[in-house]
């Protein structure tokens, strides 16, 4: 007998911790049409409770549900091409989000690779495992997202003219708290240039030998260590990336600031996302080798919205919407083309 469809069960998929028959049996069910009103009823639901746990939520649970439902058919596999997810676009994660970010002011952030200076003594430390990720509040009141094996150390200043420091290895989503006495807020990583935050919703990644800031509000000035390289200026929606082999070679575009950091809602969310590249996601995040099958395969773009958590589930999404085949040996993953006519 298929396990029971209740609230509980659909918010367990939604955010990733379904078992895999229940997940199974979840999705069978939302792509329903007969289901529609009981599925829009308890997402109403769901979006007035997380009002109510977070009324100043900087992000909005407003919604469409037959966007909603047009993009669970689109993961599901059931358009030829899961529709694009646009900035401004609800999708599965507004029922799903979790509203721990909210409530951030101004503040000045540095990221800068630099020796810890003597007067800092680390004050707290906090790291994640494959698989997992993790709200912290740092002492300052500020709240750190951490992705799948990422850590961060914080020190608080010895001075109160001196900046707050951080130091982080891996991925992270900083909401920065402003203090009465204007203290900067430094995030130290192996970047190699110095970012000057002037606003406090930001992504920083640093792994793979490359290194991006993804702005989501505010303004950002971006300085290289070499002065005679000028400044650059980001906006929100915009993105810098560099890479330790090319340091000269920027990257500087706008993009979909909500793809960086899906990761803080429990989703993964690709937008027209090599499969090289969606491979290396899922090798940070739980810890598998992927080895992808040809390298025409290897350059075939997708685009979608996932939930994480169980791995199992989430190559079986991923094997539906993309029409690949998912092989799992062990702690190793298998990525294949289906034949046209499967």
């Amino acid at each position: 007998m298929p396990p029971a469809i209740t609230y509980e069960a659909c918010l367990r998929y939604l955010r990733g911790a379904a078992p895999l028959a229940e997940a199974r049996a979840v999705r069978a069910w939302l792509a329903d049409p007969a289901n529609e009103a009981q599925a829009q009823e308890w997402m109403s639901r769901s979006v007035a409770e997380a009002t109510a746990a977070a009324p100043a939520a900087t992000d909005s649970y407003d919604y469409n549900y037959a966007q909603i439902r047009a993009n669970l058919h689109a993961r599901l596999g059931l358009d030829v091409r899961p529709a694009p997810v646009q900035p401004k676009a609800p999708h599965w994660r507004r029922w799903a989000l979790a509203a721990t970010l909210a409530g951030a002011t101004v503040g000045a952030t540095w990221l800068w690779p630099r020796p810890a200076p003597r007067s800092s003594v680390t004050t707290a430390h906090y790291a994640t495992t494959y698989g997992q990720t993790r709200v912290v509040q740092l002492p300052d009141g500020s709240v750190v997202t951490l992705n799948a094996r990422s850590s961060v150390r914080y020190a608080a200043p010895a001075l109160a003219s001196a900046p707050r420091e951080v130091w982080l290895d891996g991925e992270a989503f900083f909401a920065v708290k402003h203090l009465p006495t204007n203290q900067r807020f430094v995030v130290h990583t192996t970047a190699g240039f110095r970012v000057e935050v002037l606003g406090t919703r930001f992504a920083v990644y640093r792994r793979h030998a490359q290194a991006r800031v993804v702005l989501l509000s505010g303004k950002v000035r971006v300085a290289f260590a070499d002065s005679t390289r000028p400044a650059v200026v980001l906006k929100p929606g915009e993105l810098l990336q560099t890479s330790d082999k090319h340091p000269r070679a920027l990257v500087h575009k706008a993009v979909q600031a909500a793809a960086y950091t899906s990761w803080t809602a429990n989703e993964l969310q690709f937008e027209a996302t090599p499969l090289a590249d969606l491979a290396t996601r899922l090798q940070d995040t739980y810890g598998v080798e992927v080895v992808v099958a040809s390298p025409a395969l290897r350059q075939r773009k997708f685009t979608g919205t996932f939930p994480m958590g169980n791995l199992d589930v989430l190559c079986e999404d991923l094997a539906e919407a993309f029409h690949l085949h998912v092989e799992r040996q062990r702690n190793r993953l298998i990525l294949s083309s289906k034949p046209l006519s499967d």
